[in-house]
């Protein structure tokens, strides 16, 4: 996925932890192979090339493909499989595959578990007792300094997607167009229960902009969101306040 995974993994019995973290390991670098779009022998680009058929993919193919589908309907369009014009469901893949490790070491009964998937964050549980996860943003207009930190506090389940162009430059597409986003954004961090979503929140409202995409924000159930414009603007939705400290 051309990104580092980070695993903190606290409490649980070790040889079940360490069965489920390689578990977890071996599980990315399976989802690496059959989505990467840079690997021609990969499932999603033989299937891009129509040289097989989602029946013919192994089934997580096909259960990630409904999820950007169901993104495309919430987003209104902003979201899709195909930003480029050609198939490409890994605006998607990096979100649902960090959840599915996260969830697959949870089950090995720990007590706290948090998976960072290239800055992307899915927290289980708590570090220890009467102690929250809590994980910083970057200010993508001034590196080194964090922009807010984000407490799981009160919750067992919570994750953090950020989408922007500080680091990788104008790489989200308009899906429309299927050239870079015309975005008056430089980030959006959306806070949720899940990662799957709330990474394809991040792109899609980055795409959309500030005045859209933050009243788009707003009427999603469960989700919060931290959206920094190019010009330091700083806008969130109402409840976000509650999730810092």
């Amino acid at each position: 996925m051309g990104t580092v995974v980070s695993f903190d993994i606290r409490g649980g019995d070790p040889q079940a932890v360490r069965k489920a973290l390689d578990e977890a390991v071996a599980g990315l670098h399976y989802v690496d192979e059959v989505f990467s779009t840079y690997r021609k022998g990969s499932q999603v680009s033989r299937l891009a090339r129509g040289e097989l058929t989602v029946e013919e993919c192994d089934p997580e193919v096909g259960e990630v493909l409904k999820l950007c589908a169901e993104a495309e309907r919430s987003s209104g369009g902003w979201f899709s499989a195909r930003p480029s014009g050609v198939l490409d469901p890994t605006g998607m893949v990096k979100g649902w595959s960090v959840e599915r490790a996260a969830r697959h070491i949870l089950s090995a009964g720990v007590s706290g578990v948090s998976v960072n998937g290239g800055g992307d964050v899915q927290l289980y549980g708590t570090p220890g007792p009467r102690r929250p996860w809590r994980i910083g943003v970057a200010d993508p207009l001034r590196p080194g300094v964090l922009a807010a930190v984000v407490s799981a506090a009160g919750t067992d389940e919570l994750a953090v997607a950020t989408s922007g162009s500080a680091e990788r430059g104008a790489h989200i597409l308009d899906p429309r167009t299927h050239r870079a986003a015309a975005t008056d954004l430089v980030s959006v961090t959306v806070v949720g229960p899940r990662l799957t979503w709330a990474d394809a929140w991040a792109t899609a409202a980055f795409a959309m902009g500030s005045r859209e995409g933050l009243r788009w924000l707003e009427s999603l159930p469960d989700t919060e969101a931290l959206l920094i414009a190019a010009g330091g603007e700083v806008r969130c939705t109402g409840g976000l306040a509650a999730r810092l400290g």
